[in-house]
């Protein structure tokens, strides 16, 4: 059975299960002698939630478990005797038979392949059905059970409210799991890298060249030192230069000195930047900015200058956080008490005297808190870097060098022909382990510095 239809059928009788329910508990409003426990819809919801969700579930488990099933049953066919015994190639003809048998009109390029497309349809068949008429069961009992409970007395709003705080309460820990498993995945990839790697060699090296690594000794091509620098230099301070002034400069302006008509369009302006795709971003990066910073440097009496540069990267990053910047500081600004602008203006000071030594002191622990947070941006950006940064690994304080970063060598390294089980390709989920940890870090600490904020003037 079709995936779509199957769940189309079991929405359907959600909305029967809801339509039954209700009109069954308009009948107990009318007849009752006393006043009922929950409304007609709140019987009809509970119908409705014991009709589709354990169909829901085990249609999930069983999307799960039905491939296994079918890769079993076409093993288990007479033509599988001839598949080789090496798993990726096997695996790769099984790949193959189920796109055949998805498609009639495909031709398979193994033979093997189109004697087996025939079993995985049948296959697919069988399971699909048999998991369907297994979910519609499940309905119509869930949506009978439900039904048979109805009564005048029946606490069908508790029960229905008990639901929805479990529905609630799982989908709030969708993030947290997804980010538990990203961190295990980096984490099991990462400890086999540095069974290989110390992890020392690794996060205190100062040479890094993955296009030539000693097998006997890897780590000494694999010092990262390098790499955080770029990220640190590109990230965190050019990006940092232009973004900081310029974000709370106009989150000042659009605040304390605009008219609310300019306001009005201004800030729906600015922050259109933050809507622009970054890899918009990347290619005004290689195609305008570069190359006026390699003609600048070069005016400046550097000959040798690079397009590739840290500074290209840096500026256009900056640029592409400003509203970052701008709109953390415009709500921590606005939250300070008026009170507090007001007396300071009773006072005599000047609005910029009041901004200077009144709002932005008080508003400070904001704004850093949002700077923090576009630093583990600005650190954690890709397509800007790749497109405008150099791959080369130097440690500099001259934004007109080549310069790298993390997420550029992570890239290179997934892009690349190593074999998977290689340093060389492993190399990158220790990066991008230490790069998770290190804007989690940022985070956390940036929220708390929020909290503290909030807890100061709310």
């Amino acid at each position: 059975m079709n995936a779509f239809a199957l769940l189309f059928l079991i929405a359907g009788l959600g909305l029967i299960g809801w339509l039954t329910g209700r009109a069954r508990a308009v009948r107990f409003d009318r007849g009752a002698r006393g006043r009922v426990n929950s409304l007609p819809s709140q019987h009809g919801w509970y119908v409705a939630l014991w009709t589709l969700l354990p169909a829901l579930l085990f249609v999930a488990v069983w999307s799960a478990v039905s491939p296994g099933l079918i890769r079993q049953a076409v093993l288990e066919h007479p033509a599988a005797a001839k598949l080789s015994d090496f798993a990726f190639e096997r695996d790769a003809v099984i790949d193959e038979a189920g796109r055949v048998a998805a498609d009639p009109r495909a031709s398979a390029f193994n033979p093997i392949a189109a004697e087996l497309a025939p079993a995985v349809r049948e296959a697919r068949s069988r399971y699909g059905w048999m998991g369907g008429g297994t979910a519609m069961l499940l309905a119509f009992a869930g949506g009978a059970f439900a039904f048979s409970r109805l009564s005048v007395d029946f606490r069908a709003r508790t029960r229905v409210e008990r639901w929805v705080m479990l529905i609630l309460l799982l989908a709030s820990l969708i993030a947290i799991l997804t980010t538990i498993g990203i961190f295990l995945s980096l984490l099991w990839e990462s400890l086999r890298f540095f069974s290989a790697v110390s992890p020392v060699e690794l996060l205190f090296g100062t040479h890094w060249s993955p296009q030539v690594i000693d097998p006997k000794h890897p780590g000494a091509s694999l010092g990262a030192v390098p790499l955080f620098w770029g990220t640190f230099f590109i990230g965190a301070v050019i990006a940092m230069i232009v973004a900081i002034p310029f974000g709370l400069m106009s989150a000042i302006y659009l605040t304390q000195y605009a008219p609310a008509r300019v306001r009005a369009w201004m800030k729906p302006m600015l922050e259109i930047l933050a809507g622009v795709p970054t890899v918009v971003y990347g290619y005004f990066a290689a195609l305008t900015v570069a190359p006026a910073v390699r003609n600048l440097a070069v005016a400046l009496g550097d000959t040798y200058a690079s397009s590739e540069s840290a500074l290209a990267a840096g500026l256009v990053m900056g640029v592409m956080i400003i509203p970052f910047v701008s709109s953390m500081a415009d709500d921590a600004i606005a939250a300070v008490p008026t009170a507090m602008r007001d007396g300071s203006l009773a006072m005599g000071a000047t609005t910029s005297e009041t901004i200077g030594r009144v709002l932005i002191p008080a508003a400070l622990p904001g704004v850093v808190a949002g700077v923090l947070l576009a630093v583990s941006r600005a650190i954690g950006e890709t397509m800007i870097v790749v497109m405008a940064a150099s791959g080369a690994a130097n440690v500099t304080l001259n934004p007109f060098e080549s310069a790298t970063t993390v997420t550029k060598q992570i890239v290179d390294l997934l892009t690349g022909e190593a074999e998977f089980d290689s340093p060389k390709t492993l190399a990158a989920f220790a990066l991008g382990l230490t790069l998770f940890v290190i804007t989690l870090l940022l985070n956390i600490f940036a929220l708390r510095v929020v909290k503290k904020y909030r807890e100061a003037y709310e």
